[in-house]
């Protein structure tokens, strides 16, 4: 069995599972604690929460195979250490793996989550048996993760990946601290923003929206609000998406003629509105991205679906 722990700003989880030829990856069992104590006790939490599942299934520490740690960065994946995370005040270098290892005497493997779901998509989702696949998290922001000729890639200091650093346009919706950003552009906050601007240009013109009807609602806007609104016919709600789906496309290209992937997988909110937002991508992407490279490069949804980060942690754990 594998111990997987998923570490996140609001809620952390504790997963138990495993796999074999017949299922693949599975979930036995799993546990969701909130983040709300200082990062020591919260860990002792993480691994009492472990034990704690571990009994109820009737099995002991031995039983364990291997332990898959994801977190959002920084963080050193060769020391195993957490480096203060913008969505983890006070976890200033948590030697995480160290400690795992120590409480459950088994190896303890570190990724940042948008590694662990590359790492989970390629070895049980969609990507099983390629070489050279992209993940795209695609969901409250925008990272990569890079499977290159067989093997996971993390750059020199376990930054590679932070597509969604690259700025598509100059001036645009706010996303890793740049404006007209990639993740500004793709991602749950990003398309907030752009609803918001373009249900701002209606109601000044008189005209209301199906997912806002005053400038008092502007700011509750959401991403999930606007594809319903798209879903039932609102214009300018398909219009959001069809924009988040134009720079997606562009973004998409300069991946597909710099790294020439065999599949780019996309997670989170492209999974839920696909057919709002690949229209205008392919469009883009045939019009710049190399025609061969293209051609060669199937773009998916994550086979894992919404439960992608547990089985992220979990296959971790099996990166032996």
């Amino acid at each position: 069995m594998f111990l997987g722990f998923d570490i996140g700003g609001t809620k952390c989880a504790v997963v138990l599972g495993g796999a074999d030829e017949k299922n693949g990856l599975f979930i036995a069992a799993k546990l969701v604690l909130p983040t709300n104590l200082p990062p020591f006790e919260m860990i002792g939490s993480l691994f009492a929460g472990a034990e704690s599942l571990l009994e109820k299934n009737g099995l002991t520490k031995t039983r364990i195979e291997g332990i898959g740690i994801s977190c959002g960065g920084p963080l050193n994946s060769k020391t195993g250490a957490i480096l203060s995370p913008p969505n983890l005040p006070g976890w200033n270098n948590i030697p995480i793996t160290t400690l795992a290892e120590k409480h459950f005497g088994k190896k303890a493997f570190l990724q940042n989550d948008a590694n662990a779901c590359a790492v989970a998509e390629w070895k049980y989702g969609a990507g099983r048996g390629l070489e050279n696949i992209i993940f795209l998290t695609f969901g409250t922001g925008l990272g990569a993760g890079l499977i290159i000729n067989g093997r996971l890639y993390s750059g020199l200091t376990d930054a590679a990946g932070e597509a969604g650093h690259m700025r598509l346009t100059e001036t645009g919706p706010v996303g890793f601290g740049k404006a007209g950003s990639f993740e500004g552009y793709c991602s749950g906050g990003g398309i907030a923003q752009l609803a918001q601007m373009k249900a701002r240009e209606q109601l000044q013109m008189g005209r209301k929206t199906g997912f806002c009807n005053s400038m008092e609602e502007l700011p509750a806007i959401t991403a999930k609000a606007v594809a319903e609104a798209a879903y039932e016919g609102d214009a300018t709600a398909i219009d959001v998406y069809k924009t988040s789906g134009h720079y997606l496309g562009k973004g998409l290209s300069l991946l597909i003629d710099l790294l020439n992937p065999e599949m780019i997988i996309l997670g989170g909110i492209y999974g839920r509105a696909q057919s709002l937002i690949e229209p205008s991508m392919t469009s883009v992407i045939e019009q710049e991205a190399l025609p061969a490279s293209f051609k060669a490069c199937k773009i998916v949804p994550a086979l894992l679906g919404e439960q992608i980060g547990d089985y992220a942690a979990l296959a971790l754990a099996d990166m032996k």
